[in-house]
């Protein structure tokens, strides 16, 4: 994040997203199992920024954690203020950051079968999305290593390999 403030950034996008990987055997990967996806996976928050470069990636969690609570484990709120950085979220990161007079985690807004969005609102969240497209970017170039097809292991081992595979892919793309 030193380095998005050093070149004048003032934004960083965060999402999360699930690898999936091979279910192995036992009642300790149950935990493993996503119930939104159907499918046993790890999970893992990044932030990127505003070009879509993974700059950091958080530690393996079982593939049933949710985006807020994984985000609340890192303490990315405080590490935003303390760079003093926004950040652009998807719906999933909604409720992280309730400070009303200065917020630093921005999500659209949420529509219910009794609350319509307005046109304004719907405007919004297409703005936001348009801004939030690279960090899908940034998961697609870390997701094509044919490495993560086949990933059957333990949340240690799995944050080590997906770390040094987010040093070659910005080696990769700096090229």
């Amino acid at each position: 994040m030193k380095r998005v403030t050093k070149t004048g950034g003032e934004v960083v996008l965060i999402d999360g997203t699930l690898i999936p990987t091979q279910r192995r055997t036992g009642k300790t990967n149950r935990r493993n199992y996503s119930g939104k996806h159907h499918h046993h996976g790890l999970h893992f928050l990044a932030l990127t920024d505003e070009r879509g470069r993974v700059i950091w990636i958080s530690a393996a969690r079982p593939g049933r954690t949710h985006d807020i609570t994984a985000a609340r484990h890192d303490h990315i709120l405080a590490h935003l203020r303390a760079a003093g950085l926004g950040a652009l979220a998807d719906l999933g990161f909604r409720g992280l950051d309730n400070d009303v007079l200065d917020p630093v985690i921005v999500t659209g807004f949420h529509a219910s079968r009794t609350h319509k969005l307005t046109p304004g609102q719907k405007d919004a969240n297409h703005v936001l999305a348009v801004g939030r497209a690279p960090v899908e970017h940034g998961f697609a170039h870390l997701k094509n290593w044919r490495t993560l097809t086949k990933l059957r292991t333990d949340t240690a081992r799995a944050t080590r390999l997906l770390r040094a595979l987010l040093v070659l892919t910005n080696l990769e793309v700096n090229r």
